[in-house]
């Protein structure tokens, strides 16, 4: 106890314990204010959902001629080699300027366009992100990839993602499916969710991008698959989302339909050689797919030769690239009815995203 002004006893303790406790209710009330607008505006899709279909088209898709399909995760134009990731063990969250962005992007517009892929799948494009600085990458190839159509399904939508500091803030992502072929019908279809409440609010729900294109002369269809697999969890949801990925695969191809599933696995292949990517302690590692467990009718089609992605612990650029980790997650699932001519991931030295682009060349054989 002190002697205050005019004689007045002030209990010191008292007020510090008053302050305290005053602000510590505040920041129990925010929590408790994050929480419930976390809950409202959850996005919570169903387990099917029609995906609406844009753009035009002008050539039909027939068997006995030569497909080209790229898939690339393009780390929503933000990822390019200066940059590293909290998640992977590196410091940035903001990790582009809006110019970086943009310039990552147009990048990978012209290496696009110079492959000229009849169908091509992309993970981690953004619609309206503040790690993006809400461009709309979407609209922005599909401006540029004329005649042709184009589906988006969300895996990552929350309307502000309270971590790390500074804050992600709002994130409007997904996979998209760019084809030179009319689709009849494309669907979203929901993969198993790894994570409960209240992670689950403010994390991604992975999911497929199934397009359903019929084939000139012909009742049987191609499916397409664009998918983007778990890679943060403990292991059961990549195992999960594997195992439903099987029997979609297996109730796809039913009738004798062509399928072809492209994207990141965040997963290695069993059959695919690894020798020249050891794993580096530490860093982030991801999953394996055996192939044994699924029909030898399947081809399982990852190239050896050059890494689709590389780690996020570190920024690329400056780096001893000797010593860097890299890995194959890249590749393509591709049924038997399929002739498969080349798998070539290009080497572009990840300047532009974390992943580099992987291209199919492949025809669909005749009845």
């Amino acid at each position: 106890m002190a002697n205050g002004k005019n004689g007045v006893h002030v209990h010191l303790p008292s007020r510090i314990f008053k302050f305290f406790g005053t602000l510590l209710l505040i920041v129990v009330l925010l929590a408790l204010a994050l929480v419930i607008f976390l809950t409202v505006t959850e996005f919570k899709p169903e387990d099917t959902e029609t995906v609406s279909l844009t753009g035009e088209t002008s050539a039909d898709l027939s068997a006995d001629k030569p497909l080209t399909v790229m898939t690339w995760n393009i780390g929503y134009g933000a990822l390019g080699d200066n940059a590293d990731f909290f998640m992977d063990g590196g410091k940035m969250v903001d990790t582009a300027t809006p110019e970086r962005v943009e310039a990552n992007l147009r990048g990978m517009r012209e290496v696009i366009l110079e492959q000229n892929p009849d169908l091509l799948l992309l993970q981690e494009a953004d619609r309206s992100s503040k790690r993006s600085h809400h461009i709309d990458e979407c609209e922005f190839f599909a401006g540029s990839l004329p005649r042709s159509e184009w589906a988006f399904a969300n895996n990552f939508k929350v309307a502000f993602l309270p971590y790390p500091i500074p804050p992600i803030g709002k994130v409007d992502s997904g996979i998209a499916t760019f084809s030179k072929f009319s689709s009849q019908e494309a669907e979203r279809v929901s993969l198993p969710n790894p994570f409960s409440w209240p992670m689950r609010m403010a994390n991604l729900k992975r999911c497929l991008l199934i397009n359903r294109i019929p084939i000139e002369g012909s009742d049987k269809k191609l499916i397409l698959i664009n998918l983007h697999l778990e890679a943060y969890d403990s292991g059961e949801g990549k195992i999960a989302q594997t195992k439903m990925l099987r029997e979609i695969l297996e109730q796809e191809s039913q009738g004798g339909n062509y399928v072809i599933a492209g994207g990141d696995f965040n997963q290695i292949f069993s059959n695919a050689d690894l020798t020249a990517y050891p794993a580096q302690e530490g860093k982030w590692q991801p999953g394996i797919i055996d192939v044994s467990e699924f029909d030898p009718k399947w081809q399982f089609l990852m190239d050896s030769g050059t890494p689709s992605c590389r780690s996020l612990d570190q920024p690329l650029a400056g780096a001893d690239t000797r010593n860097f980790q890299f890995y194959l997650i890249d590749g393509f699932l591709v049924s038997d009815n399929i002739s498969v001519q080349s798998l070539e991931t290009l080497d572009l030295g990840f300047v532009y995203t974390d992943h580099n682009p992987v291209l199919l060349r492949c025809t669909l054989k005749k009845d």
